[in-house]
């Protein structure tokens, strides 16, 4: 691909600006795309950070659709799904004048399984749910699914108005890896998963996010073809997401809701009759003794609600795992002898899969990770996260030797990008840093307040109350109030309502948590001088462009809680291995967790705002100055007057 190709496409009169109205020509955007055309056409490795503006999107998409290869394309979050499917490709395709068979494939939770939906449809008429049955919501949304169901292309839940994830009704319409009857179900033929896939491999781009890419890699999806054996790229948007979520796909996770579920689904295929015997009654013994031993491991989880560390858990905890895992293991066998047909037991296997995993969490010895036990109303769950991931993920890369294009606006610390790439083996991957196209110091003020008590104090929270209210107000709302804990974030909330009962406030207060989060943004965008409260979900991933946010309140540095069980043994570990725990993990993380929250402010050539962090540790202590040096280049005051006036201004 030749460079005046890019840009001719990505120039003022090009291919780009003639099909989108409002294209702006960036040269950021000009040279991602060269990097990216070449790593493409050389089969290499290559990591980019695209500062926000410079249309990464494009940026990658142009090259990829010329180059006439199989690509993948692997995003952090549903709604970039979404957005690349239905309208960024199908937009440069036609720019460009190509035909290009486009697929997206999300994971089985967000497809309708019609065999479920059969099911919850005879419970709800016959209410045998064991339930007073559906409320009326439940009811209305049922009907509104089974008309939806009927026209259904895709079998997309997301299609369907008004149904959000949290919906009580989602997780009984669709299927799981547990209770999926595979090939011999009724309505196979008519599967949308089974159907996604299969257009998902006949298509030249394929869009999925990172849960699949790693479930692909990890070979979890079973009974599926792999869909990275015949990619000839994979590009990963959001790229900065990777390293966690390869520690949870690299561990192992056992919930006491998906053993139950395993039993339940035993249970049903072999109901206990009084004085059976023959084929199944083995199946019998083993799984009223797996489930003894489950109710043996939850009488030893820890007494209180929350997460904490395996060693903090009551004595006895690990032995009644390991049991629960031989348990399993003998239920799984007896399974497999009373399976008659030509391949493996489907239940059986999963039963083992579920074994297997209990073991490897028990098996305290085996693996240096953090191994947690979270307990809530509703159960527990049981987690072992490997800190080292590097050599697996670089197996897997080259087990598939293709481009690999990785991707965000937040990878580096300041020019270093080792935290990100020494993660997951990239070190000597190619790095590139392409800087905004944004003019941040006309755009954004950043203002670091005086005088704030430490974010430890009592009053801090007060403190920061007082000090966003004559910024709100000049303002004129458009305001973000981003929390590290949900804690503090009700109480600013609660101060706030106190602050302003008794008369109509002029702003609007929207709180994470009092409604869904999509819903919740909605409405701030619409609103236009809103005030949102938000924790960790809100600091990245969230897009305002415009007037409708014109102000972000950043409460303290984003370093993760020192208390936090994986934290705790992440620290444990660095340190042990004679590594600098604060120099080496903490530090990168809360720098590049306080990039994503600023980056919430200006998105487009048009806002203007101002950026205020409530940390005084900010001027304080030697390592704020990696903080500030990692931002935009924003003027930078600490005199609350001067922020007033450009915020006035901003009206």
């Amino acid at each position: 691909m030749q460079h005046y190709e890019l840009e001719e496409i990505f120039g003022e009169s090009g291919s780009l600006a003639r099909a989108q109205a409002g294209f702006v020509p960036r040269r950021q955007q000009l040279h991602m795309a060269g990097r990216v055309a070449e790593a493409l056409e050389r089969r290499e490795s290559l990591v980019i950070e695209a500062g926000t503006g410079t249309g990464k999107t494009f940026g990658y998409l142009v090259p990829a659709l010329l180059c006439s290869a199989r690509v993948l394309i692997s995003t952090g979050t549903r709604t970039l799904q979404d957005q690349l499917y239905a309208k960024d490709v199908p937009q440069v395709a036609a720019a460009l004048g190509l035909p290009v068979t486009v697929a997206v494939l999300k994971g089985r939770s967000n497809y309708l399984c019609a065999h479920r939906l059969e099911q919850v449809q005879l419970q709800h008429a016959l209410n045998i749910d064991g339930r007073r049955g559906p409320g009326q919501d439940e009811g209305t949304m049922l009907a509104q699914v089974r008309a939806w169901a009927r026209v259904t292309d895709t079998g997309d839940l997301a299609e369907v108005p008004g149904l959000a994830d949290s919906h009580p009704l989602w997780p009984r319409i669709t299927s799981t890896r547990d209770n999926c009857l595979g090939s011999g179900c009724a309505q196979f033929k008519r599967c949308h998963v089974v159907r996604a896939r299969r257009e998902a491999l006949d298509a030249q781009v394929v869009i999925i996010n990172h849960h699949l890419l790693l479930a692909d890699l990890s070979l979890k999806e079973d009974g599926f073809a792999d869909l990275l054996g015949t990619a000839d790229a994979v590009i990963l948007d959001e790229a900065h997401q990777l390293p966690d979520l390869a520690m949870q796909f690299f561990g192992a996770t056992v919930s006491g809701r998906r053993v139950s579920d395993l039993l339940q689904a035993v249970r049903l295929e072999f109901p206990a009759t009084p004085g059976s015997a023959g084929i199944g009654a083995g199946v019998t013994v083993a799984l009223a003794e797996a489930q003894t031993a489950l109710a043996t491991m939850r009488e030893l989880l820890p007494p209180h609600l929350g997460r904490v560390a395996w060693q903090e858990c009551p004595e006895g905890l690990t032995g009644a795992a390991h049991e629960l895992a031989q348990a399993l293991n003998a239920l799984a066998g007896e399974l497999e002898a009373t399976h008659d047909g030509d391949g493996p037991a489907p239940l059986a296997g999963r039963v083992t899969e579920v074994a297997a995993a209990l073991a490897r969490i028990a098996d305290v010895a085996a693996v240096e990770g953090a191994r947690t036990v979270d307990k809530g109303t509703r159960g527990f769950t049981l987690q072992l996260l490997p800190f080292e991931i590097a050599e697996r993920f670089q197996s897997m890369m080259r087990a598939r030797p293709t481009a690999w294009i990785f991707t965000s606006a937040t990878l580096s610390v300041g020019e270093d990008f080792s935290h990100f790439t020494g993660r997951l083996g990239l070190s000597e991957t190619t790095t590139v840093r392409i800087p905004s196209p944004f003019d941040y110091d006309r755009q954004a003020l950043l203002y670091l307040p005086q005088g704030l008590p430490d974010p430890s104090s009592r009053q801090h929270v007060a403190a920061l109350i007082e000090a966003a209210l004559p910024l709100i107000e000049a303002s004129g709302g458009g305001a973000f109030i981003l929390f590290t804990s949900h804690a503090r974030l009700l109480e600013a909330a609660e101060r706030l309502r106190v602050l302003w009962a008794g008369s109509s406030p002029r702003y609007r207060l929207y709180v994470q948590g009092e409604e869904p989060r999509e819903q919740l943004l909605k409405r701030f965008r619409e609103d236009g001088d809103g005030v949102l409260l938000g924790t960790a979900s809100f600091w990245e991933g969230v897009d305002v462009k415009g007037d409708a946010l014109r102000l972000v309140i950043i409460e303290k540095l984003p370093f993760a809680s020192p208390d936090d069980p994986v934290v705790k043994a992440r620290v444990e570990h660095i340190e042990r291995h004679g590594g600098s725990a604060f120099r080496d993990y903490q530090l990168p993380q809360a720098v590049l967790a306080l990039r994503q929250g600023v980056g919430r402010l200006i998105r487009s050539e048009s806002d203007r705002g101002a950026v205020v962090i409530c940390d005084p540790r900010v001027q304080a202590k030697s390592y704020g100055r990696r903080f500030i040096a990692a931002l935009p280049p924003m003027r930078q005051t600490g005199d609350g007057a001067e922020v007033v006036r450009f915020l006035e201004r901003t009206r």
